[in-house]
């Protein structure tokens, strides 16, 4: 019987827990997922206040990149402004707006820009 038609309701397996819940198998063997490159993204850049008590956060959507790839962007977007921010649900924030800023750091980094809502 295969792996994925099987349930187990105990078993003494100590790797059992550690097993991929996609492919099933220990250690996983799925493919790692791999970032675009930026000439082939565009990165949508909005300013957002609703729900913030009143500050304001840029919000860079619609990146194609993996967790690490994603934090490095992050730590330079935030450098290069002065201020903090977060990853959140896969879109990057920034604190303020200072979507000036974010998109010559992403222009010059080779990502197309677009700024998105009002």
């Amino acid at each position: 019987m295969s792996q994925k038609k099987r349930n187990i309701v105990y078993s003494t397996d100590p790797a059992f827990k550690k097993r991929c819940p996609r492919c099933g198998s220990f250690p996983c063997r799925c493919p790692k997922p791999k970032s675009v490159p930026p000439e082939q993204q565009t990165a949508c850049i909005r300013r957002e206040k609703k729900g913030r008590g009143g500050k304001t956060v840029t919000v860079i959507m619609e990146l194609q990149l993996t967790p690490a790839d994603m934090k490095d962007l992050s730590k330079q977007l935030k450098q290069a402004c002065g201020v903090g921010g977060a990853i959140k649900d896969g879109n990057i924030e920034i604190q303020g707006d200072n979507r000036d800023k974010i998109a010559e750091e992403l222009q010059r980094l080779g990502y197309k820009t677009k700024f998105v809502g009002g």
